[in-house]
């Protein structure tokens, strides 16, 4: 059990991207008065993880409702993982989401910054794939949301003493990472609909 969490936890913490982020929330609160970023970040965090949360107890339902399988949301979900990972490897120079304007609220921070496409989809693929650890998968998006409100709430700060070739190496690291997991996702998907195939 104890695996199971570690493994989600760190799972979605990679998807989660809360060190990529950082950049993305230092221009989006760069404007705005010092006294209202920690609110918005919390704000933010928290519409993130109630979205999350509401995907992983309504994923499979939602899926019915599509009459989508397993298989597909395995496939989808690491396309799309691929494809942001190779954002976070080669960056692009409007960032991993685009370009940020405006104070933010519910987008880009929450959505698609924290809950994107591929946290949306790996939420709802743990949960399909193995449902009675369903408590087990609420505690790991608990604590990477807990890690990722910590790391996002220092983002200023985090940005200023690491440095920001620092940063843009942490966001490469796990862009590899993710990418790895992303192909691992991709070939689950392709070997389980060509079992269905036999």
């Amino acid at each position: 059990m104890n695996g199971e969490l570690f493994s989600a936890t760190v799972l979605l913490l990679l998807v989660l991207d809360p060190f990529g982020n950082l950049p993305l929330v230092v221009s989006a609160l760069s404007k705005l008065p010092r006294e209202r970023h920690a609110p918005i970040v919390l704000r933010e965090c928290l519409f993130a993880y109630a979205i999350l949360l509401a995907f992983m107890a309504g994923g499979q339902t939602f899926l019915k409702w599509l009459q989508l399988s397993d298989v597909s949301l395995s496939i989808a979900g690491g396309i799309i993982l691929f494809l942001i990972a190779l954002r976070m490897v080669f960056p692009h120079r409007d960032g991993v989401f685009g370009d940020v304007s405006g104070e933010p609220f519910l987008v880009p921070l929450a959505v698609p910054s924290i809950a994107g496409p591929s946290a949306l989809a790996t939420v709802m693929l743990m949960v399909s794939r193995d449902p009675a650890h369903f408590w087990v998968w609420v505690a790991a998006l608990t604590i990477a949301m807990a890690v990722t409100t910590l790391v996002l709430l220092g983002a200023s700060r985090l940005q200023a003493t690491l440095g920001e070739r620092v940063i843009v190496a942490f966001e490469r690291l796990m862009g590899l990472v993710l990418t790895a997991v992303a192909v691992q996702m991709l070939l689950n998907g392709v070997q389980t609909f060509v079992a269905t195939l036999r």
